[in-house]
């Protein structure tokens, strides 16, 4: 299993979100983040920002649907014609999962 650590702009949330629902990916957790890219913030004026605002999501899925959840939040995250600060795609390995609920341990396939 892998999974997919996404961070995007507050305001692509519920787009992401509905986006990977219709394609039958409805588990999800969200988090939100501050934080910077490489471009060091932006400034407005005279004011610099070095942190941005941002919406984390973590999604794990089996490793034949990663590249599928990838593409989804890329088309349902991206500004227009794509613009710094649109956010950066992740993926880790999923080793072990446990449920709380009845304390057992998930089978990873």
């Amino acid at each position: 299993m892998k999974m997919v650590m996404a961070i995007i702009r507050p305001d692509k949330f519920f787009i992401v979100k509905e986006s990977l629902a219709q394609q039958g990916f409805y588990a999800s957790t969200k988090w939100d983040v501050a934080g910077r890219g490489k471009q060091k913030g932006i400034q407005v004026g005279n004011v610099v920002y070095e942190e941005m605002s941002k919406t984390t999501l973590f999604i794990v899925c089996q490793d034949d649907d990663k590249n599928k959840v990838i593409d989804i939040i890329m088309d349902a995250a991206i500004s227009g014609d794509g613009n710094p600060g649109d956010g950066k795609i992740f993926v880790l390995p999923v080793e072990e999962s446990y449920t709380i609920s009845d304390r057992s341990k998930d089978e990873i396939e």
